[in-house]
């Protein structure tokens, strides 16, 4: 997976960048002095400071630090899921192979970008909003993947989904375990051990689907929402152990 949001190049003087560019840089020194120590840190002057400009020029682009540490959070955050995505989708057509992916995908943005994110959240950086488009993800990759899950093992959009919100809440659990033990061995077997679960469960549903019967009883949801897998959490959420 990609590292962190690349940098943008900072000329000598800061304001002959175009708006964008000069956000960007604002963005990349409060990520660097988020990195570097806490997020008590981070302010509107050490940021103007790191980037060598005056106080005012970072107000014109954010209002206020907590405004500030929102629009990093935001960006991150928006990195991450793009990354995911991408290496999700161009795993393969196998259901396992984009397991793999997402969880693989979600051990090394937790390794690279966790404790920044957890110092974040804890400061109040994610915004209600945030949490909105969070969910919005979360939504589109149960929907993704329970699509796959009905096309491999033949099974109801019902059980399907139910199976699938089950394996993706189930990453929050791999992160946390990881977190005891941060090695990269350690998240090869997570890596497996979460994979042959997930497939080996689906498979043992397959197995029996035609002695089962789900409808609107069945707990699972028929009211156009899709469940909360908490990725958000489990990438976000919590800090290191």
């Amino acid at each position: 997976m990609a590292g962190p949001t690349a940098r943008v190049a900072i000329s000598s003087d800061i304001t002959r960048l175009t708006r964008s560019d000069r956000r960007a840089a604002l963005l990349d020194a409060a990520a660097e002095l988020l990195a570097a120590g806490d997020v008590d840190d981070v302010s509107m002057e050490s940021v103007a400071k790191r980037v060598g400009v005056s106080r005012p020029l970072v107000y014109k682009h954010f209002a206020n630090r907590q405004d500030l540490l929102s629009a990093l959070y935001e960006r991150e955050s928006a990195h991450i899921h793009k990354q995911v995505s991408v290496d999700v989708q161009t795993a393969s057509t196998s259901l396992a192979d984009m397991l793999r992916a997402l969880v693989r995908g979600m051990l090394a943005a937790q390794a690279a970008r966790g404790a920044t994110f957890a110092m974040l959240v804890s400061s109040g950086g994610r915004t209600s909003r945030q949490h909105e488009i969070q969910r919005q993800r979360d939504r589109q990759t149960t929907r993704f993947f329970t699509k796959q899950a009905m096309r491999e093992f033949d099974l109801g959009e019902p059980a399907a989904k139910a199976a699938v919100s089950i394996a993706l809440a189930s990453v929050t659990a791999v992160l946390t375990i990881w977190r005891r033990n941060p090695t990269h061995d350690h998240a090869a077997l997570l890596e497996d051990v979460y994979v042959e679960m997930a497939m080996g469960g689906l498979r043992a549903l397959s197995d029996r689907h035609e002695q089962m019967s789900y409808g609107p009883g069945s707990g699972v949801a028929h009211d156009g929402h899709e469940p909360n897998t908490q990725l958000d959490v489990a990438l976000f959420g919590r800090s290191h152990r």
